[in-house]
């Protein structure tokens, strides 16, 4: 095989070529060629730009100068999520607020229960993930007393192996009852005589959501826990959900997902416990009299206010959303999964997908 040399008449300064172990070989640059042309020169035109750089490299072919175009590296396929389980349903009569549903998320500022955000995803082409938005737990009238007044739990949220955890139900009925247990727990009843507790929220790791709150005053309910702090005993106000701006607030107030608070976005707020209890930004419901309690906010995870006569409110309904580069789309494969208006939103160089209904799976292409 013959051995190309590069001559040192070649290498004066005054050529146009140097070497160097650091820099390496530096080619002819100028305008336009205006000499003899031969098939295989190759230069550097300083007239043109090729993808962000100021000049362009080209090679003579024969019967043309051909540019050599700089190819912008394709990005990884790694999504940023956010997957927020249903909300707890109330329990009837003095009912205690429901806690929130788990929240899980790889966005900057944290997981739920206080814990640190956790890992962004790295995804394939081609292949299917899970999805799965959580419905709000069940609200459970009955009659007054009866040991069946908890209310349900709320129904998980799934992406991938990201689950987070349907809401604990909230205590209702007479006498002392327990939250349940949940993403974030369930107020507790009192009712004449005892205490009861407040529900466990699921601590992790990685965390989800706080505790609902005991009662031990008065014949009133604990408020229900929520992503970002725990439902207040005495008060019944619920626990304050997460700020989580995966989806900036002005297209989380086009799709109608979270709970817009000035610039933030807050999701997994716990129910108010009756009576008169505050439900906590991020989409828990009020405990605002008989029969009247507010339901989580839909696709927000809150849970639902408490109640002291026959309602049928529910927790609020969970949310998944997945932030990804624009050079990927997304694609529904299998079942009958919802999607938000607007969505995906274009946010700079990323898309952002946002399902408030359903389950199936999606495939990225």
């Amino acid at each position: 095989m013959a051995t190309t040399k590069i001559i040192k008449d070649l290498l004066a300064s005054d050529s146009g070529w140097s070497t160097s172990s650091e820099s390496g070989l530096r080619m002819p640059k100028g305008g336009a060629f205006s000499g003899t042309a031969e098939p295989g020169m190759i230069r550097n035109d300083d007239t043109q730009d090729s993808e962000g750089s100021a000049s362009t490299m080209q090679h003579y072919n024969g019967a043309d100068w051909k540019n050599f175009v700089n190819v912008v590296p394709f990005p990884l396929l790694e999504v940023n999520f956010l997957v927020v389980a249903g909300g707890g349903g109330a329990g009837y009569y003095a009912a205690a607020g429901a806690g929130a549903g788990g929240l899980r998320t790889s966005w900057p500022g944290g997981s739920g229960g206080g814990g640190n955000s956790e890992n962004i995803k790295s995804l394939s082409v081609s292949t299917s993930y899970d999805v799965t938005v959580g419905a709000g737990g069940a609200s459970t009238p009955s009659s007054n007393g009866a040991s069946s007044n908890t209310g349900s739990n709320g129904q998980n949220s799934i992406f991938d192996d990201i689950i987070s955890t349907g809401g604990g139900g909230s205590a209702g009925g007479t006498g002392a009852r327990n939250g349940l247990n949940g993403g974030s727990g369930g107020g507790a009843n009192r009712y004449n005589s005892g205490t009861g507790t407040g529900g466990s929220g699921t601590s992790g790791p990685p965390a989800q959501g706080f505790n609902g709150a005991s009662a031990n005053s008065g014949n009133v309910g604990g408020g229900g826990g929520g992503a970002g702090a725990a439902g207040i005993t005495n008060n019944n106000t619920g626990g304050i959900g997460k700020i989580v701006n995966i989806l900036n607030y002005t297209n989380a107030g086009t799709a109608i997902v979270g709970e817009v608070s000035g610039t933030d976005v807050y999701y997994a707020g716990g129910g108010g416990g009756y009576s008169g209890g505050v439900g906590g930004l991020g989409g828990g419901g009020n405990a605002t009299g008989n029969s009247s309690a507010i339901g989580g906010l839909p696709n927000t995870g809150g849970g639902c206010g408490g109640d002291n006569g026959a309602q049928s409110k529910t927790g609020g309904s969970g949310v998944v959303i997945l932030r990804y580069p624009d050079h990927y789309s997304l694609a529904l494969d299998t079942g009958n999964l919802g999607q938000a208006t607007g969505s995906p939103f274009t946010d700079g160089t990323n898309l952002v997908s946002v399902f408030i209904s359903g389950t199936g799976t999606i495939i990225f292409s």
